[in-house]
């Protein structure tokens, strides 16, 4: 019997892909559950996955991965995408797709299942990413396939096939977890005329139940990579798990975002990525003492560039790998220590401190200056405005 790989996490559409799988292709099913840091407690998702129909299931737990080499990638390089969102999803993709591929060689099977929607960008992450890896690996993609319409169908189609479900019809979002964030879509928030519910929140508390005091935190980086929280080194999953507890009391890290997906349709989600938001803030700081004028105008751009990549689920291509060369070099200077002040949802920076600024208070200064005459300003304005000076003499 033929074997294929399911992309497993144990929520509403991968529970119920398991007997559809058993019902409708002759396939020995094979559950994988990548953890990239969920909450979800891996013995349950095991037994669930058993009962379900699965003849086994993986359980490979690569936080410490996800973060050093995916997330913290992202961070180096500065991604946003759209101006707010983190790409907490979008990161996690890659590896999983690179596991995914890598245990469906090892156990000889045909296929690779997902259960992304037909509507979403993640089929695109999941299925570029394999055929970068695999490319002769087939791909099963149900909600492509099957008459399951809505998440109100995946739910008559999981109690009628005897899945014991969390998700309800009242509360029936769909999330996305890792260490880096989670994310809210669904429901209610697909109308725009919602406000958001704070009842929402799984990482950040809202504002009214931050903490009434303010908080300093200080994070080290070294060539442009998180080391430290407070002057603790930590490892790369520890120091986002420590953040994230520290950003989330103070209310820091949600957004609230109408997004293009890459298959043409705008689509809202709440994102929470607490930790991830401090680490953005803080790296920016160090840059902006760290890196010359024009190095850093270029490294913003790259990395809105990089993002869109990221979002679109080319992590395994040359145009990727070529960014990752320049941002290591350019981020080479960039470490030090940036210290942050935490109130209520904001973020203050107070201090930045690197042996490599280019910040220099004897030149900054209004003092006078070995390195900066006062009069030579003149002529270099005379220089700088004469276009503008040709300009009104013709006109």
């Amino acid at each position: 019997m033929e074997k294929v790989v399911l992309a497993y996490s144990g929520g509403l559409d991968t529970s119920i892909i398991v007997p559809w799988l058993k019902n409708n292709y002759e396939l020995e099913v094979i559950a994988v559950c990548v953890n990239v840091g969920q909450d979800d407690e891996m013995e349950v998702v095991k037994k669930k996955a058993i009962e379900s129909g699965a003849s086994k299931i993986y359980i490979e737990n690569v936080a410490e991965e996800f973060v050093k080499d995916y997330a913290f990638k992202g961070l180096k390089a500065g991604v946003m995408y759209e101006d707010k969102y983190l790409l907490g999803t979008a990161l996690a993709r890659p590896l999983m797709a690179k596991i995914l591929v890598d245990i469906a060689k090892k156990e000889g099977a045909t296929y690779i299942c997902h259960g992304c929607t037909g509507k979403g960008n993640d089929q695109v992450r999941f299925e570029t990413g394999i055929a970068s890896l695999a490319p002769t690996m087939k791909i099963i993609a149900p909600w492509r396939e099957w008459d399951i319409k809505s998440r109100e169908d995946a739910i008559d189609y999981a109690e009628a096939n005897g899945i014991e479900l969390t998700v309800t019809k009242e509360k029936i979002y769909s999330r996305d977890q890792n260490l880096w964030h989670i994310s809210h879509e669904g429901g209610d928030i697909e109308f725009l005329e919602n406000e958001h519910s704070d009842d929402l929140y799984m990482m950040v508390k809202s504002l009214e139940n931050a903490k009434d005091e303010a908080e300093y935190v200080e994070i080290g980086f070294k060539s442009g990579t998180p080391i430290s929280v407070d002057g603790e080194a930590l490892s790369p999953a520890n120091l986002l798990v420590k953040l994230n507890k520290i950003a989330g009391e103070h209310g820091i890290g949600v957004v609230d975002i109408v997004e293009n997906r890459l298959v043409g349709m705008k689509s809202r989600g709440i994102y929470e990525t607490p930790g991830g938001t401090l680490l953005h803030f803080a790296i920016k700081e160090l840059e902006s003492i760290c890196l010359d004028k024009e190095t850093q105008a270029f490294k913003k751009n790259l990395g809105q560039k990089y993002g869109e990549i990221v979002y679109n689920g080319l992590w395994y291509s040359s145009l990727k790998d070529g960014m990752d060369a320049f941002i290591n070099e350019v981020c080479k200077v960039v470490t030090g220590t940036i210290k942050l002040k935490l109130y209520k949802g904001n973020i203050k920076v107070a201090a930045r401190i690197s042996p490599n600024a280019l910040y220099d208070e004897g030149i900054s200064s209004f003092g006078a200056s070995d390195l900066y005459d006062h009069h030579d300003a003149e002529g270099f304005i005379k220089i700088f405005s004469l276009p503008t000076k040709i300009r009104s003499m013709k006109g």
